[in-house]
């Protein structure tokens, strides 16, 4: 056998790995692979948190980014994916914490420095678990550039940026309402609290007014509020109005005292009161309510914090202090009743603010804390976009970025964590000044004092994660990378991130580079389960890509998926996952992955490997490699129509994807290539090539072999972005079969093909063209098997079977005189049975096809036993009279006006689909005489 002949079947576990390693080995992942003049494409992997593991949403980024990582590579482009993890402040903090309680200790326990210890240890021993998933998934970035959030050159990009804003006025440090997520033990930003809907109460009381009675009623002895937190009535400053209500605009100035502790706040009038709302007064609470907070900056009320750290109540509190929120509520309900000062709670549905991070209700707490003034940044933001600069896609995700931006509020960076950058500022235990610098100083740099202090509190991750672009490629440093890749090309992300990280990252780069970081911002959508939900370990249908890629057991499956696979998953291989996910979707839509669609591409890699197998298998006479052979043939070889035909299509398609792909629809791209290659390539040309191959002459056979390489290799580029493994794998096949030196050292760094205006060359120089006449008299030619293919089923005539066929061809009768062999073989026409002429009268009891200006006479004598089908036909038809009469009386009598309605539109339906059959059975009698 030849030496380039290839295993029966594809394994992808024996081969992903072994084609990765190679290619790292080999540099293909380095941009320096390009010349040195090659227009810069640059990625900035959006990084994964160290404590993650591999989920169906780094698939989608990895997926998407490698694509046009490749893409571009294959384009001539100095392609550079940078790769990198982030330090995921809480996440990360969480997960050691977690560690230590299980040898009975906290973090308080073992202090700050140790236990940044012990974060770093975890670090080295799980930091990489991520990324050697990622690589399993095919990510083709420079892993040489890897960089990681808490890494000494990011520390100390991130340690410019904060001195920097603070020395341009746009860091600043004050007390603000923030939101406080009491198991976390730290702040957590607007972003990282989600919203949910869902049963609430509201409680309804009186605000008794100093020196009246309740029983006075409302308006004198007092004021009805309603409430869905009361434990905050303990913080309560004022009691608002609106001013042009009459029930309340004369207690305006009066005085309220707070239930139970009978503190004296004051009636206020203030026109955010929405009178037609509830009672329309309001109890203000300014330090448990941002609106509140607001309200009372407005009026100049006091803050009175009734919440401590732990959501407990404070001293504040009086006699309810120590005790939980919940239970306070509780209580202090309780108590109020027993005075008389409940009027009633009804059921309420409302938001509730969750931490996104522990899922434990959030509370706005009052907080000396580090903030950015954003609104400076923002409009420098929105101007990178409305300008042109930067480009989102889908444009849809436009007007939300703008009004995110227009409405922006203070960003909150600082954390009560000791895990992350530690925030640059050292405070003064003499003078009480401050000392923001780059580097650690050993004194205040206002009184010189030696007693100073770091502030404990670390930056919110999403800062560092800001500087993303820039950072990694050696900011604030006048790097050769930063100058050669900077600004970056594209930044691809899911959409729900376009806030937390996309647009800080704008701000961010227009503010220290001067610059965008990026000029096309292409955001995915959520990978969901095939009935559209959300992936949870509570409904059981996670899917980990891994258990996808490498198989797993039913133990190993979560419960819905375990029920569609109950003997577990066979191994889909990486190339199945990727293809599945790159062309189910479009830009910024969600996606419903259903795994019977990742069989069916990894039924597409097989179907892949199989075409190269036999196309390999045939380039050989009687063992013989024939290859060099045939280049002096093809020079004088006048290719045949389904040559010419697939060269056509094929460069149609490499024209259709090319402009796909330059416009970012990705997956309409890739599902044209599979369209081409499956339907066209494999169901077709393969065929024809078959009946040259077995039985054409040397110049026929040259002409097929070269196509088939040609329509092979470029149909493999193609290909190449989307499933590199299986396509590099066959494509080496291909290039050692050609045993030309010229190849490319992999597909990897081949060149995307090109679609040119003629068809010339050998072998290995067989240049793609379109020849929109070859297409048109293929397609007359493909309509008419199609035709003859589906009366045959109709039929149910055996495959083997030859039939007779008379066809008037009209002015096609030379092309179907020259393609008789290719529509005997395909149609399973019988050759001795075929009558060709430019006319021909209609015989009897023959079916008729028209394809085009051919029309096609098929005898049913040579397709069925007649008698035999007239006899079949007739009993048909008296079943389905007799059912028919069935029908009609059950209608006509009282089963109309007794069964449920919906039972008789059934019934009708049914009798509507067998006058319909009955009519069909008529037909077939009718034709066959």
């Amino acid at each position: 056998m030849p030496a380039f002949d290839m295993p029966k079947t594809y394994d992808p576990a024996a081969s992903e790995r072994r084609i990765y390693d190679w290619w790292e080995r080999s540099g293909f992942f380095k941009p320096e692979i390009a010349p040195a003049d090659a227009e810069p494409f640059v990625i900035s992997i959006p990084p994964p948190n160290i404590t993650g593991e591999l989920h169906l949403g780094h698939a989608m980024f990895v997926s998407l980014e490698d694509l046009m990582i490749r893409y571009k590579r294959m384009r001539g482009y100095a392609a550079l994916w940078v790769p990198g993890y982030d330090h995921a402040g809480i996440a990360t903090q969480l997960q050691v914490e977690k560690m230590l309680a299980k040898e009975g200790i906290r973090r308080q326990d073992i202090g700050r420095e140790e236990f940044l210890r012990r974060t770093w240890a975890w670090k080295e021993k799980y930091g990489d678990h991520i990324v050697r998933q990622l690589r399993r998934l095919g990510a083709s970035c420079d892993w040489e550039r890897m960089r990681f959030t808490l890494d000494d050159g990011l520390s100390r990009a991130v340690r410019e940026a904060f001195v920097r804003l603070y020395r341009m006025g746009l860091i600043y440090r004050g007390e603000y309402l923030i939101n406080w997520s009491p198991g976390l033990q730290t702040a957590v930003s607007d972003l990282e609290v989600e919203y949910s809907e869902e049963n609430a109460t509201l409680y309804y009381f009186k605000y008794p007014i100093a020196g009246a009675d309740l029983e006075d009623g409302p308006g004198k002895g007092y004021i009805p509020v309603a409430t869905t937190r009361p434990e905050t009535i303990l913080g309560d400053t004022a009691v608002a109005v609106h001013p042009d209500d009459e029930r309340y605009r004369h207690l305006i100035g009066a005085t309220c005292l707070v239930p139970m502790l009978k503190r004296p706040i004051p009636v206020i009038h203030d026109t955010y009161v929405d009178i037609a709302f509830g009672t329309g007064a309001l109890k203000i609470t300014p330090g448990h309510d941002p609106n509140d907070f607001i309200i009372g900056q407005r009026h100049g009320l006091p803050i009175v914090s009734m919440l401590d750290k732990d959501a407990k109540v404070s001293t504040n509190g009086g006699p309810y202090a120590g005790m939980d929120r919940f239970a306070c509520r509780k209580k202090l309900w309780a108590d109020m009743a027993a005075a008389g000062l409940t009027i009633k709670t009804e059921p309420y549905r409302t938001q509730v603010p969750r931490s996104q991070r522990g899922g434990e209700i959030v509370e706005p707490m009052l907080s000396t804390q580090w903030f950015v003034k954003m609104k400076p940044m923002a409009l420098m933001g929105l101007e990178a976009v409305r300008s042109g600069r930067i480009k989102i896609i889908p444009e849809r995700f436009t007007k939300v970025y703008y009004n995110w931006l227009e409405n922006i509020r203070d960003w909150c960076i600082s954390r009560q964590l000791w895990w992350g950058h530690r925030i640059p500022a050292w405070h003064c235990a003499d003078c009480k000044g401050m000392t923001v610098a780059q580097e650690d100083p050993t004194r205040c740099e206002h009184c010189g004092s030696l007693k100073i202090t770091q502030d404990d509190d670390v930056l919110d991750t999403w800062f560092s994660s800001g500087l993303w672009p820039f950072s990694t490629l050696g900011w604030p440093d006048d790097t050769a990378d930063l100058r050669r890749f900077y600004p970056t090309t594209v930044m691809e992300t899911a959409y729900d991130i376009l806030f937390f990280w996309v647009a800080r990252m704008i701000m961010q780069g227009l503010v220290f580079t001067n610059d965008v970081p990026f000029e096309t911002i292409y955001l995915h959508g959520l990978v969901r389960d095939d009935q559209g939900r959300k992936m949870s370990k509570t409904t059981g249908n996670v899917l980990d890509p891994i258990a996808v890629l490498d198989g797993a057991q039913p133990e190993e499956l979560g419960d819905y998926v375990r029920a569609q696979y109950p003997d577990g998953l066979q191994p889909m291989g990486a190339d199945a996952l990727r293809f599945t996910l790159l062309t189910g979707t479009t830009a910024g839509t969600d996606m419903n992955l259903s795994l019977q669609r990742v069989e069916g591409n990894r039924n597409f890699t097989n179907k892949i490997w199989n075409a190269v197998r036999f196309v390999l298998s045939q380039l050989t006479d009687d063992g013989r490699r024939t290859t060099n052979d045939t280049q002096h043939a093809l020079r004088n070889t006048q290719y045949a129509l389904p040559d010419r035909w697939i060269l056509s299509r094929l460069s149609a398609t490499i024209s259709d994807a090319t402009r796909l792909m330059d416009g970012f629809q990705y997956g309409e791209a890739g599902r044209q290539v599979y369209e081409f290659f499956w339907n066209e390539f494999c169901d077709w040309y393969l065929e024809i090539s078959k009946i040259v191959l077995y039985r054409g002459d040397d110049a026929a056979k040259a002409a097929t072999r070269a196509t088939l390489m040609k329509v092979l290799d470029e149909s493999l580029r193609l290909l190449h972005p989307f499933i590199p493994f299986v396509t590099e794998e066959t494509w080496g096949y291909l290039k050692q079969a050609a045993g030309d030196a010229t190849w490319p050292a992999g597909l990897i760094v081949a060149p995307w093909p090109q679609e040119t205006s003629a068809v010339s060359g050998d072998l290995d120089g067989l240049r793609v063209a379109r020849d929109l006449a070859a297409e048109a008299d293929m397609g007359l030619l493909m309509d008419l098997v199609r035709g003859i293919r589906n009366t045959r089923s109709e039929y149910n005539v055996e495959p083997a079977k030859r039939i007779p066929a008379f066809i008037a061809a009209g002015d096609r009768l030379a092309l179907l005189q020259d393609q008789a062999e290719t529509l005997c073989t395909l149609a399973r026409l019988d050759p001795a049975q075929l009558i060709l002429a430019a006319e021909l009268p209609a015989p009897a009891q023959a079916l008729t096809l028209v394809a085009g200006s051919v029309t096609a006479y098929l005898p049913l004598s040579g397709l069925i036993d007649l008698a035999a089908e007239r006899a079949r036909l007739g009993k048909e038809v008296a079943e389905a009279e007799a059912q028919i009469s069935r029908s009609q009386g059950l209608l006509s009598g009282s089963f109309a006006q007794r069964a449920p309605a919906v039972v008789v539109q059934r019934e009708r339906d049914k009798l509507a689909e067998l006058a319909a059959r009955a009519e069909k059975l008529h037909a077939r009698l009718t034709d066959l005489g």
